[in-house]
């Protein structure tokens, strides 16, 4: 097959891939490019597009069909995020994502970093609160820890508590408190994913 023609296809699943994610509230995007492929008759993961081109297709896409509602349905997703980090503040809340960079749109998965001496405090305070909750695990990419092999990903695991709202999931991820020393990496490219504080989040909803 051509190259232009591979490069074409590689865009269109981007670009449906990017559609789910969009509109339909998929966040994994592994998932959406698979299910993308398969829709377009594609399962050759070499041909599939990279995180990156996906998430740049999803603002596109943002910009093109939902540029008046997008801007209104991230700031509330800001708003209701700062709820959150508010009452977890004890715990040293940081948000990152989407909803932190802009490309969240509605049904967008918020999501949110805790920093505490123990997950069981977390979760003690949620049970505490009667707040109804989900457990589940995370790998994360750490990108400021030596590894052995240069191809080696440092990756760590930690404990995440979703809760539900009525603009979607946010996700709570504990991390140690050293931890606030270490980036994690964003999915898309592998680059530092950014992280606001409560402090942070409230100047970027005043601007």
């Amino acid at each position: 097959m051509a190259r232009e023609n591979l490069d074409h296809i590689r865009q269109l699943i981007a670009q449906q891939a990017a559609r789910m994610m969009a509109e339909d509230g998929i966040h994994d995007f592994a998932f959406a490019k698979k299910k993308a492929g398969k829709q377009l008759g594609v399962s050759e993961s070499s041909v599939l597009p990279t995180n990156a081109e996906i998430e740049e297709e999803i603002r596109l896409y943002h910009e093109i069909f939902n540029a008046d509602e997008q801007p209104l349905e991230l700031e509330k997703l800001r708003k209701t995020a700062l709820v959150t980090m508010q009452l977890f503040e004890h715990f040293n809340p940081h948000l990152t994502g989407s909803v932190l960079d802009g490309s969240a749109g509605k049904f967008s998965q918020t999501d949110i970093h805790l920093f505490a001496d123990s997950a069981k405090d977390v979760e003690m305070f949620l049970l505490n609160q009667q707040i109804p909750f989900d457990s589940s695990e995370k790998s994360y990419r750490i990108s400021d820890k030596p590894s052995k092999e240069k191809k080696e990903k440092v990756r760590k695991t930690v404990p995440v508590f979703t809760l539900e709202t009525e603009l979607g999931l946010q996700k709570l991820s504990v991390f140690d408190v050293d931890d606030m020393r270490v980036a994690t990496k964003k999915t898309s490219d592998g680059s530092n994913a950014e992280r606001a504080d409560i402090t942070d989040l409230q100047v970027l909803l005043n601007t």
